[in-house]
């Protein structure tokens, strides 16, 4: 019996990757998601501004 190949590109996170530990989501993961958030994501395809919470 031959051993499972795996395929290590598969395994590579294209939504997201680790900075800092944070989890920084890509452009390609907000481009499925389809809506912006509102919060100000680095790679948010969609721009929209962010307003500024009274604290």
């Amino acid at each position: 019996m031959k051993p499972k190949q795996t395929n290590d590109t598969a395994k590579a996170p294209t939504d997201f990757y680790w900075e800092g530990g944070f989890m920084v989501f890509t452009e390609a993961y907000h481009l499925k998601r389809g809506y912006c958030c509102g919060s100000g994501c680095r790679h948010c395809p969609y721009k929209t501004k962010v307003k500024a919470k009274n604290k």
